[in-house]
């Protein structure tokens, strides 16, 4: 299971109250006061962090809070701040308060740090009330609260290529045999039902790339149908769009067409998305049928075809090196 969305409740430390305390040492008659301060409660500081992959920790534990600052004592002692609650989260996660469309903070690099919420101010001790006319003074202040509220995390993946296409046409095989993801695979549509990331490895040039597998989409995927519209999002932050194309046509189906209606259900989702470089990958060029219909496809379609065969391990590494051209580039 894959979790890229969920609701939290959040709450900052409260402060620690000031101290209202006198000196009491021999010697030193009507010492005066000597409360100290209370503690700052602790803040709720979001980071991005590679190293996670998803929301879950969240969808279970939905509720989180820093701790309170420490109540102040005398002679003039502070009292202890509270920790601060470090939440961890993916790169690419948004941050929406619960009743607003208008996100709150967006971490996108490994190490990036917000503060979600502050905590709440220590109160003073009567060491502060203090003054001539007011010499032995009893007054102290409340800790004040710290900040709480109710969000949503959302994540959009962070990653080189994006990987598109019809339920079937080869993408989970492609991502297990390119990268090091285990993604389901099966002789059946929808075996990916989350997305997944794998990384492309080039040992001989210090170099790694992010590929994001969707699950495939159907016609009118943007209009809330199949499984793929929930996880369109996931290739917004892309560099490349690789549009991975059955050239074997199975069961009727016309490659052209199929290149036409995932162009469409990109542009009506987010017509930002056609203005990605992108590619097509010609898989199933080991089918009887498959060069005829790349001939005719690239009659009709003027873009970068890369074939390749999953089955047969064929033409992998050039694709590879075409990601890397393109992501370059």
């Amino acid at each position: 299971m894959f979790y890229d969305e969920t609701p939290v409740k959040l709450r900052a430390g409260d402060g620690g109250s000031g101290s209202a305390s006198f000196r009491r040492e021999k010697f030193i008659p009507k010492g005066g006061p000597d409360g100290g301060d209370g503690g700052d409660g602790g803040d709720v500081i979001l980071q991005a962090d590679e190293n996670v992959g998803d929301l879950r920790t969240y969808h279970f534990t939905p509720h989180w809070d820093a701790e309170h600052g420490g109540r102040g004592a005398g002679r003039g002692m502070t009292g202890r701040r509270g920790k601060h609650r470090l939440l961890k989260v993916p790169p690419g996660t948004i941050v929406f308060p619960l009743d607003s469309d208008e996100p709150v903070a967006e971490l996108l690099e490994h190490g990036q740090q917000f503060i979600l919420l502050k905590g709440g101010k220590g109160g003073r001790g009567n060491l502060h009330f203090k003054s001539s006319t007011n010499r032995a003074p009893r007054q102290f202040e409340e800790g004040l609260p710290g900040e709480r509220g109710e969000f949503l995390f959302l994540l959009k993946t962070i990653a080189d290529i994006g990987l598109v296409g019809f339920p079937n046409a080869g993408k989970s095989t492609l991502t297990g045999m390119i990268t090091k993801a285990t993604p389901k695979t099966a002789a059946y549509p929808f075996t990916t039902l989350f997305p997944s990331v794998g990384v492309i490895e080039f040992p001989q040039q210090y170099t790694r790339l992010k590929l994001a597998d969707i699950p495939g989409l159907i016609q009118g995927a943007h209009e809330n149908k199949g499984l793929g519209h929930r996880f369109l999002r996931h290739i917004e932050r892309t560099k490349v769009l690789a549009l991975i194309i059955d050239m074997a046509a199975i069961d009727g189906r016309d490659p052209r067409k199929d290149y036409r209606h995932l162009l469409r259900e990109l542009e009506c989702y987010s017509p930002a998305l056609l203005d990605k470089p992108r590619m097509v990958i010609a898989n199933k060029m080991d089918e009887p049928d498959a060069p005829e219909w790349l001939r005719k496809f690239k009659r009709s379609v003027k873009i970068e075809i890369v074939p390749v065969s999953c089955l047969l391990g064929e033409g992998l590494d050039q694709l590879k090196e075409k990601f890397l051209q393109l992501v370059r580039q």
